[in-house]
């Protein structure tokens, strides 16, 4: 048993905010049954390179554990079987621009008529009510959009967007919480509701301080590199074979990151003695570290630090850090059998739960790959119905 064993969700969604929101709710146990059109399917299938053996290793990350179908469902027939589907369905989510679904009598007020305890949850770039609402969104539009590329990169150089998809991925974090939020509410009242969560919102949330920044002083933070705007030293060092990081958040740990590197003359100076104080003269603090840092190789450094309870840790590429001995421990990496890929590897899910079995994860499926197990086994339709179907290019 799995928390949301018995659950099922029927998935519209593309790309990657929705499918890693309905990933993530297969890996808490929900059937999830990936609708995509006959001709192509989720567009990331086409994105590439690399692929393996011709799937693409983008859509294979983020679609696990999923029964994958077929459905034209702007057809008459296609759309009866979508709507028979949603009878049998806990939660329905997609990520279309705002009122194309509600054109196709697809939207959440036309549903809840016929189907008052399903939730609903919509995905989009700039959510379903707003001046903006009809506009699309792309992850790398939003990460401009909402401030977050401003803050990020080099001072003297351009604004940068994160190095993964950080709106899809932090949206399709909320998406969860929020279908989460919504079943645990028609527990009590029997009632589903519409859960719209949008990309431009998702980002603008992880602002926090950033955002308190702007608030409290009107001025508009900058870009720092890998600096904090307000801790010290907290960010990236260069040894002299690579970088590593370190973060001293308080009084304690900056006496014990002194002791272990023995700067005695930085303990207790008077322009060092608080966090504010290192903010404040960041600039004949930082040289000080970074010139000592560079004598010695980063093991040495964070060996030292570490032995002192300080936080650090090595600045890794991605295949260092996925060869992380912690990761298999946690069951992060997964190993799944595809049939047409072969042995292949994702990211686990860092969901761990004590009452839960271990997360059984089956491959991404293939286009259409289990037509038959939904629409003959949960529809009951026959062979010679199915067969039809294929040849009107409904499914």
């Amino acid at each position: 048993m799995r928390p949301l064993t018995g659950i099922r969700v029927l998935d519209l969604s593309r790309v990657l905010a929705g499918p890693f929101a309905t990933m993530t709710l297969a890996d808490l146990g929900a059937e999830v049954i990936k609708v995509e059109a006959p001709d192509k399917g989720d567009e990331t299938r086409a994105w590439g390179p690399p692929f393996l053996e011709g799937e693409s290793t983008y859509y294979l990350s983020v679609n696990r554990s999923k029964l994958g179908i077929t459905l034209d469902f702007k057809k008459l027939k296609g759309k009866d079987l979508l709507f028979r589907l949603l009878e049998r369905s806990d939660i329905f989510i997609e990520n279309f621009r705002a009122g194309v679904l509600d054109r196709q009598g697809l939207g959440y007020e036309a549903l809840a008529k016929i189907h008052p305890r399903l939730i609903y949850c919509s995905v989009s770039g700039y959510g379903h009510t707003g001046p903006r609402s009809a506009e699309p969104g792309f992850d790398v539009i939003i990460q401009g959009e909402s401030g977050v590329m401003s803050v990020t990169g080099d001072p003297l150089g351009p604004p940068y967007k994160v190095g993964v998809s950080i709106a899809d991925i932090t949206t399709g974090m909320y998406a969860v919480q929020g279908i989460l939020a919504a079943l645990y509410q028609r527990e009590h009242t029997g009632k589903g509701q519409k859960v719209d969560v949008a990309l431009l919102d998702s980002m603008v949330s992880t602002l926090t301080y950033q955002a308190g920044i702007y608030f409290g002083t009107g001025g508009t933070p900058q870009r720092m590199g890998n600096r904090h705007p307000s801790i010290v030293p907290y960010e990236t060092f260069e040894a002299s074979d690579g970088f590593f990081n370190i973060g001293v958040t308080n009084e304690s740990l900056w006496h014990r990151f002194c002791e272990a590197l023995e700067l005695e003359g930085l303990e207790s100076h008077p322009l060092y003695a608080s966090v504010a104080l290192r903010v404040k003269n960041y600039d004949t603090l930082r040289p000080k570290l970074a010139e000592l840092f560079q004598k010695q190789p980063a093991a040495h450094w964070l060996e030292r630090l570490r032995k002192a309870g300080i936080p650090c840790g090595e600045v890794r590429t991605v295949a260092q850090a996925l060869e992380e001995p912690q990761l298999r421990a946690r069951e992060m990496i997964l190993e799944l059998n595809h049939p047409k890929a072969g042995r292949i590897r994702v990211t686990g899910s860092p969901i761990k739960m004590s009452t839960a079995d271990s997360l059984i994860a089956a491959p991404p499926p293939m286009h259409g790959q289990h037509n038959r197990e939904v629409y003959c086994g949960l529809l009951g339709l026959s062979d010679e119905e199915l067969e039809a179907l294929k040849r009107e290019r409904v499914i």
